[in-house]
This record gives C-alpha cells, structure tokens and sequence, in this order.
C-alpha cells in the first residue's frame, strides 16, 4: 500500500506541497503561456533570447518593404494602413510606379523666349554713373605733354622737360607751366618754332623709281604709288607728281591744307632736280634759264642752275625752281637746245632725298614735319 500510494500520489513537492498543488498555491501557476514549456528538466528558469550580433543579423525584406521587419534586431513593422504618398495603386495614376516619375509637358517656346528676354535684362545693368574723383575732370582738351609725347615729340617726361625749358608755345604763348590743356582740332602747338602735328596725321618720303605713275590707283594696272602704300589703313595722297620716267623724292601724307600749300605756286616751295644732258653747253646757259624760257603755256624761270659733273660731253646739272608745271625741267632744257637723257628729285622743299634706296618709303621726322609746315606758314 506505501508503493501504490507513494506511486498514485505523485512526487511531493520538498517544500511540503504537491506537484499540482504547488501550482495552485503561486495563484494558477499553469495558466501562464508557455509557463510549462519554458520550464527545464531540471527545475531552472529559461534565460531571455539573446540580442544578436551585428553580423548575425538578418535583413529580410517584408511584406511591407522594410529591411528585416518582425526579425530579431530588425526595423519594426510599420502599421499596414498607412501607405506612403503616391505609392497606393489607388490614386489614378495606372501603372505609373512601373514607369517611374510621371512626364512633364514641354514649354511653349515663347515662354521659353520671354524667360530668357528676362534673364537677359537681369543681367544687362546700366553703366552706373560715377563721381568724379578729381577736380578739373570737366575741363575741356587734353594735356599738353600727352598730346606732345602722341604727336612723337618723346616720352610724356620728356615732353614735360621741354616745357620746363619753355621750348613750347601755344597760339604764339610760351608755355610755363605743366597740366595745360590743348584742343589738337585747333591750337597752335610749335616746339623750338616749328609746329608740331598734334592730330593722327601721317607723312612719307619716297624714292619713286622710273617707270612708275604718280597715282594712287592706275586703271590700266601699271605700277603706282599706291603699291608701295597697301598696308596703311589711313587713305594717303601725293603731293604734287614726277613723270613716269622721272625717278626722286615725292611725298605722301593725309593732311590736306599741307598738300594743298606745297604745291601752290604762291608759297613759293623749291624743287631740285639732277638732270643728265650732254653738252658741250655754253657759258649763259645757267643765265638763260634764270631770265625765263618761253613755252607754248607761258614763260618758264629757274631758281637757281649750276653744274655738278662733267665728263666729256656729258654733263650733270642742278636746277632748282618752284614752279610745278607738267614736265616744266625737260621742256626748259629741251627748248635751250639739251634734251634730258635722266631725271632726278632730289629735295621738295627743306626735305633732302639723302641715301634713300630708290623705291624705299620712310616716315618723315617731327622735325622734317616741322620744318614742311613752317615753309608754308602752318
């Protein structure tokens, strides 16, 4: 009977209660989830799942596209009702989540034109208006050593010298102190009496060889003057001509009144030529030509007359006269009886021809410019 009952009764409990008992006493102990389950064969509580590691984590995605939703460490579910914007298949949009961002109908294109007329005006500031800041900004003309060093008279300090030196005028006054200003359109401007050419004029010397015609452009396509001249872009012309098959000095320059002068027989501007002739000639040949040759336009009168070289029969003589007359030097020496065989100029006026190569062309000097304008009273 002690087995039967030890056996039928259960195992006590050491504490004094029985199994089921026990369980009754701890307030329904059987009723807790899982509270059987958990339990040991060895009578211990479970110990609490672990957090896993980082690298044992799991990132599944869901159902509702999140990363390792309801998994151990993942990101918590979000509630199934709330649907983001734009994502439900609910909105009207058909299948627009499978065709990704929806299409964006084209501007006109006068939008576009009036925008980029806007822009354009945004950008487009009006010059700002600034202060002056010096006094004097609202006089009128330029600084006299600015127009001086323009004018090639030397750099703006050296211009500035000369007028320490009172070597300038201006309209007949001498000069004594710097930061004068000047108008180059109408002042008189002279540096050690000769006046300077303050405006953007330009003046050449050429040695023109024979055969050339004294034109700036010749419609049949012979040689001109204007082919030694292509590469200015200030229109130039000539002061006076030479024969085609006269060689020598002939100028070129834009200043108009200049030309105008040098050639005007009031002024009186000496030409010289060298001529070849052959003689023997007589003693007043040089008389001859001084009292005047008549020509069928008129009488003809040399300057001046002398004989340079003489070899044998033939002769180089120097005549000088002003007078610009169509081949006036051939027909003087021809109507005396000695025709010319060459022709030179060597000088117009106080400008020498020097060494100058035939068919070379030089920029006159400030001072030549100088002396050219004092011969005609500029």
């Amino acid at each position: 009977m002690r087995s039967s009952d030890r056996n039928s009764g259960g195992g006590r409990n050491p504490r004094g209660g029985s199994g089921s008992g026990g369980g009754d006493r701890r307030g329904g102990g059987a009723d807790r989830p899982g509270a059987g389950d958990q339990r040991r064969g060895d009578g211990q509580a479970p110990k609490r799942p672990a957090k896993p590691r980082p690298e044992e984590r799991r990132y599944d995605v869901g159902s509702t596209g999140q990363s390792g939703a309801g998994k151990p460490g993942g990101m918590p579910r979000t509630k199934s009702g709330a649907a983001k914007p734009g994502a439900g298949a609910d909105t009207g949009k058909g299948s627009a989540r499978g065709r990704g961002r929806k299409t964006v109908p084209a501007r006109p294109r006068e939008l576009d034109a009036q925008i980029e007329e806007r822009n354009r005006e945004r950008h487009t500031k009006p010059k700002a208006d600034l202060p002056k800041t010096f006094p004097g900004a609202e006089q009128e003309g330029e600084r006299l050593q600015k127009v001086l060093a323009r004018a090639g008279m030397g750099s703006r300090r050296a211009c500035e010298e000369l007028i320490e030196q009172r070597r300038v005028e201006v309209n007949g006054q001498i000069v004594t102190e710097q930061g004068m200003r000047v108008d180059p359109e109408h002042d008189e401007v002279k540096v050690d009496g000769l006046t300077v050419a303050t405006q953007s004029y330009l003046f050449f010397a050429l040695n023109k060889p024979a055969g050339v015609v004294s034109t700036m452009e010749d419609p049949d396509g012979r040689q001109c003057l204007g082919d030694y001249v292509t590469n200015r872009e200030t229109r130039l012309f000539h002061v006076g001509r030479l024969d085609t098959e006269t060689e020598g000095l002939i100028l070129l320059t834009n200043h108009g009144e200049l030309a105008h002068r040098l050639t005007h027989p009031r002024y009186g501007v000496q030409k010289t030529y060298l001529a070849a002739i052959q003689g023997p000639l007589p003693r007043d040949l040089g008389k001859q030509l001084k009292d005047g040759i008549q020509l069928e336009d008129g009488w003809a009168r040399a300057d001046h007359f002398r004989i340079v070289q003489n070899t044998g029969k033939n002769y180089l003589v120097e005549v000088t006269l002003h007078e610009g007359r169509k081949h006036i030097v051939r027909r003087m020496l021809s109507e005396s009886g000695f025709p010319v065989d060459r022709l030179v100029r060597t000088s117009f006026g106080p400008i020498p021809l020097g060494d100058q190569k035939s068919g070379w062309l030089r920029r006159l000097t400030n001072t030549e410019v100088g002396m050219l304008m004092h011969e005609v009273d500029l």
